[in-house]
């Protein structure tokens, strides 16, 4: 396989936008949508789903069989990478980033080692994102990492003022951008970066920590139960 080889597996517009990216930092990239689906075969896989448990289990179950020796990087929104590397046969090669949609318009992309990462695995996902021009900033091992971790945590508290009658969607989003100098509303920026992958964020830091400060507001849960994740399905706290 080409050293330069990379999987994106993922339906999402972050795995289609990774693949635009790597492809212009001169990758050999290919879009798999489904894990089943690809054609395993490259040094660096991507795995990109901020699924439930099962059903990412089944996933990175699939790329350990698959591809034994490419390293897996893997979206740690909702887990730990110790946690997911640990329903591979070779924790070694894992190597969890967690980002929000977009990703073009960031400098930095957090990545972090489970207790079993091989430097290697971790330098490998490094230079990955060097070629996209990206920064690599190595942090502590949890779900979210640091800015989607904080990030949620805003939103989450902004979904419970708009659910409360604080304020109307707009008036939150304006008063954070105004008051705090922010480039997007907190519920706008929910919009983009997907519902579904703010909740499971949360979910993902709740579990792990047992921390009440981390319980989704009611409000998320019913919008991701409903399919409005924001942007990408034309209806989230704004519609489009």
């Amino acid at each position: 396989m080409a050293k330069n080889s990379v999987i994106v597996v993922g339906q999402s517009r972050l795995a289609e936008e990774l693949i635009g990216l790597a492809q212009a930092g001169g990758w050999d990239a290919k879009l798999y949508p489904d894990a089943d689906a690809a054609a395993i075969s490259s040094s660096l896989i991507i795995e990109t789903s901020c699924f439930g448990e099962s059903r990412k289990r089944k996933i990175l179950d699939m790329l350990d069989s698959g591809s034994p020796s490419a390293v897996i990087l893997t979206s740690c929104l909702g887990f730990s990478t110790t946690r997911i590397a640990s329903w591979t046969s070779s924790p070694e090669r894992v190597v969890g980033f967690a980002t929000f949609y977009p990703l073009k318009d960031k400098k930095v992309v957090e990545l972090a080692k489970g207790l079993r990462t091989d430097e290697a695995a971790m330098a490998d996902a490094e230079n990955f994102f060097r070629a996209l021009g990206k920064e690599p900033a190595r942090v502590k091992d949890s779900p979210g990492l640091v800015f989607p971790r904080i990030l949620s945590l805003i939103i989450n508290e902004a979904a419970r003022a708009l659910d409360e009658r604080v304020g109307e969607a707009e008036e939150i989003d304006t008063a954070m951008k105004l008051g705090l100098n922010y480039p997007e509303g907190p519920l706008r920026w929910a919009d983009r970066a997907g519902i579904d992958e703010v909740l499971a964020v949360l979910e993902g830091l709740q579990a792990e920590t047992g921390d009440d400060r981390y319980r989704p507001a009611p409000l998320i849960r019913k919008m991701v139960l409903a399919g409005w994740l924001g942007e990408s399905t034309g209806q989230g706290f704004y519609k489009y």
